[in-house]
């Protein structure tokens, strides 16, 4: 073994002594998913799979793109596409990209300025770090997560000035499932620059997407928030059963972002099957057809957490259908996540560095596809573990409505 070789086996070794240590793994095909972000549970959707299949049948050229979107991997589809995307959001335009991560690493690379000021939640995906650490900003400035006040003390520390100003949030956080204040911070906003002089909010709706608003269209939408977001990035491989995203905005931010983000210029385009399957997800979405998935999903999130009986602070305060169990320490919640694995269930431990060190957490996501019986009895074995008696557990199933409506924000 080479210098190299070894040196790379310790630094792996000394991740496994602390329990940080990564790796592939397969699911069971016959585990019961709550961990994926397939929250409709579009991905085993026959109806989807069928009018998939119908779309490539009608298709002239399935395979491939053949090079980059500015050189040779253009196509009149994908220009009807993200027409399709735009008018669907209520935007001006959408630009694809090959992932959500591209799409966050371009605009926030490209967007700021020189001498720009990006200001951002602390729990911000790390796509957008990677944007930031690469960008002409002069100043990046965290504040605490989706707090109105904390942000309001950066703004106010920053004064008067005639750079460019963003806040970049997301608005269904991943890891701790909670929802923004967007309302808040637009309304902040309007007060540091009434007339939209230099102040620019920049919304990740990747796991909103196809979960919240009226036929999935998202947070921004469900807000009636539209005109007051700068860029809005939507994704396609959570509830949309794809793969690739879409920045929205004004048709100069599209014709910037073509002329200078880098993941778009260097990568090869999205092949025609891709954006085939994108149309499809789309499609459905716009003639209702995931609508009862919605509600139902709504409905056995709100049944996880009515049924759930751990101590105060242990669970993750989020109402959307990303939960969590917090403990202190990667072993905890390795124990955690492998006990109910061996229980059948598919739920992943997610430890620090990915989240804070003190706040790791096993991750609950609750689909689409998920029954009640299967939240029933995913909530009977978390008990289980931490010896919770049966009568201190409150009613689960039997007591939430099948007519509830989706989370209102």
């Amino acid at each position: 073994m080479g210098q190299l070789e070894k040196q790379l086996a310790s630094v792996l070794n000394k991740r496994q002594q602390i329990a940080k240590r990564r790796q592939l793994v397969v699911n069971s095909p016959t585990a019961i998913d709550f961990s994926s972000n397939d929250f409709l549970g579009l991905a085993q959707n026959t109806a989807l799979r069928q009018r998939y299949l119908n779309e490539l049948e009608s298709m002239e050229t399935i395979l491939g793109s053949t090079g980059s979107r500015l050189l040779d991997g253009n196509s009149q589809y994908a220009f009807d596409l993200e027409r399709q995307i735009a008018q669907f959001h209520r935007a001006d335009t959408a630009l694809l990209f090959n992932s959500g991560f591209d799409a966050n690493t371009g605009l926030l690379s490209t967007l700021p300025q020189k001498g720009d000021i990006v200001i951002y939640d602390e729990l911000i995906h790390a796509s957008v770090h990677e944007g930031m650490r690469v960008s002409r900003a002069g100043r990046l400035i965290p504040f605490k997560h989706s707090n109105v006040t904390d942000l309001d003390r950066v703004l106010t520390e920053i004064g008067s000035t005639d750079k460019n100003v963003f806040i970049a949030v997301e608005t269904v956080y991943s890891m701790d499932g909670d929802v923004v204040p967007l309302v808040e911070i637009v309304q902040l906003l309007r007060k540091y620059w009434p007339k939209k002089e230099n102040g620019y909010i920049i919304v990740d709706e990747a796991h909103a997407t196809g979960v919240y608003g009226e036929n999935g269209r998202g947070v921004v939408c469900q807000l009636g928030l539209e005109k007051e977001i700068f860029a809005r990035l939507h994704t396609f491989g959570k509830s949309l059963a794809s793969n690739g995203a879409a920045v929205l905005g004004s048709n100069t931010l599209r014709d910037y972002l073509i002329n200078y983000a880098r993941p778009l210029i260097y990568s090869t385009f999205m092949s025609f099957n891709s954006l085939a399957s994108v149309k499809c997800a789309y499609d459905i979405l716009e003639c209702g057809e995931t609508q009862e998935i919605q509600t139902h999903l709504h409905n056995i999130t709100r049944q996880f957490r009515e049924a759930i009986q751990l101590p105060t602070g242990t669970l993750l305060p989020s109402d959307s259908p990303i939960q969590g169990i917090v403990l202190n320490g990667n072993a905890p919640v390795r124990a955690l996540a492998g006990y109910l694995n061996k229980r059948g269930f598919i739920v992943k431990p997610i430890c620090s560095p990915t989240v804070p060190k003190g706040q790791e957490r096993v991750r609950i996501c609750l689909h689409g596809h998920n029954t009640a019986e299967q939240v029933d009895a995913l909530v009977a074995s978390v008990h289980q573990f931490f010896n919770v008696q049966k009568s201190n557990m409150v009613a689960s199933s039997t007591s939430v409505s099948n007519t509830l409506e989706p989370a209102k924000l």
